[in-house]
């Protein structure tokens, strides 16, 4: 088994990389703004796209999860209108 990171492990993996955490996000498909939340140890990283950032980071051992989070407003509205427009 993999040994878990800290988040300061982390943020000092990337750097021994030579990874900013924006050219990782870009990379991986992560928000970045969530990202720098997650290293700054201040998301608990319990289901969604927090949780699959943690596992990529190693920070948390556990599965990528492909479920799909919450349907953001916007994009929900815009669904419903388009079904009204038909």
């Amino acid at each position: 088994m993999k040994k878990i990171r800290t988040p300061a492990e982390a943020k000092a993996w990337l750097q021994f990389q030579g990874i900013s955490v924006s050219q990782w996000c870009r990379e991986n498909g992560c928000n970045q703004s969530l990202v720098y939340e997650i290293l700054a140890g201040r998301k608990k990283c319990h289901r969604g796209m927090s949780h699959n950032i943690a596992v990529k980071l190693g920070i948390k051992a556990g599965v990528i999860t492909t479920r799909p989070g919450r349907v953001s407003p916007g994009a929900r509205g815009a669904a419903s209108l388009a079904g009204a427009a038909a």
